[in-house]
């Protein structure tokens, strides 16, 4: 299921959900012209230098020796993607549901509530994964927070979304609960059969579940 917009429009601009998807944009042009000038490998030592190692994370001896010191790339490795699609897949989920949140929020609070859903996910992939070597790069564990709000504060809204059924492709609408619902279900599934596929999943249900639970904080506080 793709989502392609909702129904739902935002009474103020969201000017701090515009420079997040700039912020994400300019990372990934710089990552272009890295690869232009030192090709694939000066390409992918930029994930080593930027990404989200949980190894070196959870081994503050070798925290000196990096580039980067590690507890940095909680941040920075929230805006590296790995390809075009990576990113455009993203920004995309960020578009249609973070003026909505952000509306809700307000921008300074928005930009705290996203980065603390970030950290959030990144937290959550290195308790399951506390040994790997591999860079978790991406704003999907940030977004999936977004998420995650977006289904307690805005349950009935109405996204169209492109759903594949088999063979059939269709154009519809689903409430926000029922497509977020789904997405959330398919995160665990792939969660539980995928742990060696490269992808992040548990930062995606971390984050998800982060974003829910600040925004039910954030009711109780109002």
């Amino acid at each position: 299921m793709i989502p392609l917009r909702d129904e739902n429009p935002s009474r103020h601009t969201p000017w701090m959900m515009w420079l997040l998807l700039a912020g994400n944009l300019a990372m990934f042009v710089y990552q272009i012209q890295i690869r232009a000038a030192g090709g694939d490998d000066a390409y992918v030592e930029l994930f080593f230098r930027l990404g989200l190692i949980p190894e070196a994370l959870t081994s503050p001896g070798v925290w000196t020796s990096m580039p980067v010191p590690a507890p940095l790339t909680l941040f920075s490795s929230m805006f590296v993607h790995g390809d075009f699609f990576h990113l455009a897949g993203n920004m995309l989920y960020l578009w249609i549901f973070g003026d909505n949140v952000e509306d809700v929020m307000g921008p300074f609070r928005f930009l705290a509530f996203y980065l603390l859903c970030g950290l959030g996910a990144a937290a959550t992939q290195v308790a399951i994964m506390p040994a790997s070597d591999v860079p978790m790069v991406g704003a999907s564990g940030a977004i999936a927070g977004i998420l995650g709000a977006y289904a307690l504060l805005y349950p009935r809204a109405r996204v169209l979304t492109l759903v594949f059924l088999l063979i059939f492709v269709r154009i519809m609408y689903l409430p926000a609960v029922v497509l977020l619902g789904i997405w959330f279900l398919m995160q665990l599934l792939s969660a539980g059969t995928s742990a060696g596929a490269g992808v992040a999943w548990w930062a995606h249900i971390g984050g998800f579940v982060v974003g829910g639970v600040l925004v039910q904080i954030g009711r109780a506080h109002v």
